[in-house]
């Protein structure tokens, strides 16, 4: 969305405000916008698990765009490094203030006046500062935090959506929604199981357009809700860390018997896929 408000007159130029992406902004008319990179603030706050992650600001002179960095429950030894502090004091270990500290006092530094429409050199800027195969000097969270705003801000600055934003820097030709896939079944450490399967994906892949392959995924997902209420009791729609439900069911077959009844009782057999 882009709105446009009146104009203000300002030492004889004119210029325009515009709310895009969430963001207000304001840019000089004639197109002549303000991309230069301001000021980059990180500080620590809590995701929807209550652990702390990474949030950075970035102001330009004409807009200021927010990330907050996401956190698994899991990860493999091969993934970039989520940098913790390991202060059994704070967190129980868990803190990312080194992480914070990177950003501000190491990043910040290098990106300061740097176009932020620049993604790819930007990119290559921090990959480069960093150094280190994974991520594991400055920390993925304090680098990836930093490139989504950038991004955030450059879609700002191109007067974009930010889904145009990153078609355009993908150089992808035309946008189009995905195939909504969805973890019905939470299992492994999203539901405190060890060495398990841990997620149970369907995936309505037999739909003209997403509205009615997400209507066919929830549909899906309520019946199997109402199966394994039925079947094992109340405790069994208990949800998992990513909202799916975390029955009390040991063999992985089942679990897939069982998805594949609430597909046919949905009406979908041959729509949706495991």
């Amino acid at each position: 969305m882009s709105i446009n408000a009146s104009h203000f007159r300002s030492h004889s130029k004119i210029f325009d405000f515009r709310w895009t992406n969430g963001i207000f902004s304001t840019y000089q008319k004639g197109g002549i916008f303000m991309f230069k990179i301001k000021k980059i603030k990180a500080r620590e706050v809590l995701d929807s698990r209550g652990n702390p992650t990474v949030e950075v600001d970035l102001t330009t002179k004409s807009c200021c765009a927010k990330a907050i960095v996401p956190s698994g429950a899991s990860t493999g030894i091969h993934e970039a490094l989520e940098l913790r502090d390991n202060d059994k004091t704070r967190y129980s270990g868990k803190g990312v203030l080194k992480a914070v500290s990177n950003v501000n006092k190491i990043i910040a530094k290098r990106l300061i006046g740097l176009d932020c429409r620049k993604q790819r050199e930007i990119d290559n800027i921090l990959i480069e500062l960093d150094g280190t195969e994974n991520k594991s000097k400055l920390g993925a969270n304090a680098i990836l935090g930093v490139s989504m705003a950038v991004c955030k801000a450059g879609a700002v600055c191109s007067d974009k959506h930010l889904y145009e934003y990153i078609q355009k820097l993908s150089n992808s030709k035309k946008a189009m929604l995905p195939i909504p896939q969805m973890n019905v079944i939470n299992s492994g450490k999203h539901a405190g199981i060890e060495n398990d399967i841990q997620e149970h994906i369907i995936a309505p892949i037999g739909f003209r357009s997403f509205k009615d392959a997400l209507r066919a995924g929830v549909e899906t997902y309520n019946a199997l809700k109402g199966i394994l209420k039925k079947k094992y009791g109340a405790k069994a729609i208990l949800l998992g860390d990513e909202g799916g439900f975390a029955p009390p069911i040991a063999d992985v077959d089942e679990r897939l018997e069982l998805l594949l009844k609430a597909v046919d009782e949905s009406g979908y057999r041959g729509k949706i896929k495991l």
